[in-house]
């Protein structure tokens, strides 16, 4: 057997080396000017994959699986692989990094958000930004502790009855404000939340649960609509539609009641995106995740985000 020499095995090895990491690299798809001027992120509160997409008939999201994922992308391997409660989740989404944060509303992320960021870098006021959320504590989506973003670069929010972070509201009067701030404030960037589904698994109302997945299902489908019926937004925006967490599944604690720890029934969500500048009628099965959002949105919006740990979400683009 013909042994290498020592120069040779360093050879080999560097040459290993060189390998993994180009196969380790990320590859970005190329920066472009995309028609995308304009970003709205739907966050559908707390559904069980089950009920969603993992149900073959689609029975309760008619509208998701038949009117909007065959005009973008579906993704039904996407995952929340942090904590997999209300505001850690949408932390994730706006931050790209995972972090285990109060649920109550009383801790801020540590991070700055895709918001701040578009903020700092595209020079524009915050009523070009807003955050809507039909729970109140989803205010801290706004700001972050990290030392020079701290009050600093904030998007308009406005989060639960009264809009000042207190309390929940009733997704109808959130919706209400979402068509409200589009028609007159015209924003470029939106995150909304909706929580009926999330309240009516944790009271345990299985019926109403589903009624609320059916719900949330025309409003996705209505943000859609109106944004192809609009002259400001039409053609040039683009719509990402998620959940910020699944919930336990059955046999496993109290089943759709709650959520919140490692099952595969918390982890376990989708995304759908839609817009001028991605794919159209393909479905995903490779596992990507909540923080990748915030790197997608970057890079389709042309601004930096250093501290996303998210990748692009590639099988996106045209």
């Amino acid at each position: 057997m013909k042994l290498l020499t020592f120069t040779g095995l360093v050879a080999l090895l560097l040459l290993s080396s060189s390998i993994v990491t180009t196969c380790d690299t990320e590859v970005k798809p190329p920066k472009k000017d995309f028609r995308t001027k304009n970003v709205i992120v739907l966050v559908i509160d707390g559904p069980r994959f089950s009920e969603t997409f993992g149900d073959s008939t689609c029975q309760y999201i008619p509208h998701l699986a038949k009117d909007l994922a065959p005009q973008g992308v579906l993704f039904t391997n996407f995952r929340n692989n942090g904590k997999t409660n209300t505001n850690s989740g949408h932390t994730a989404i706006t931050t790209g990094v995972y972090q285990s944060i109060r649920n109550d509303g009383t801790e801020l992320p540590k991070y700055p958000s895709f918001f701040q960021y578009y903020l700092k870098e595209k020079k524009i006021p915050k009523e070009k930004a807003w955050i809507i959320a039909s729970k109140g504590k989803l205010n801290i989506l706004a700001n972050a502790r990290k030392k020079g973003w701290f009050h600093s670069y904030m998007p308009s929010d406005y989060c639960g009855p009264r809009g000042n972070g207190s309390e929940y509201v009733a997704d109808k009067f959130t919706w209400d404000v979402v068509l409200e701030k589009l028609k007159t404030e015209q924003p470029s960037m939106m995150l909304i939340n909706l929580l009926e589904v999330d309240t009516r698994g944790h009271s345990n109302d299985w019926p109403n649960y589903l009624g609320a997945i059916e719900r949330t299902d025309k409003y996705a489908y209505k943000l859609w609509k109106f944004i192809q019926n609009s002259k400001h937004y039409k053609d040039n925006t683009t719509l990402i539609i998620t959940n910020d967490h699944g919930r336990h599944l059955d046999g496993h604690k109290d089943g759709f009641v709650s959520h919140g720890d490692r099952c595969e029934g918390c982890r376990k969500i989708y995304m759908i995106g839609l817009g001028p500048d991605f794919k159209q009628g393909e479905v995903v099965t490779e596992e990507y995740e909540q923080i990748d959002i915030s790197a997608t949105i970057a890079h389709l919006m042309n601004f930096e985000m250093p501290t996303s740990d998210g990748r692009v979400i590639t099988p996106l683009f045209k």
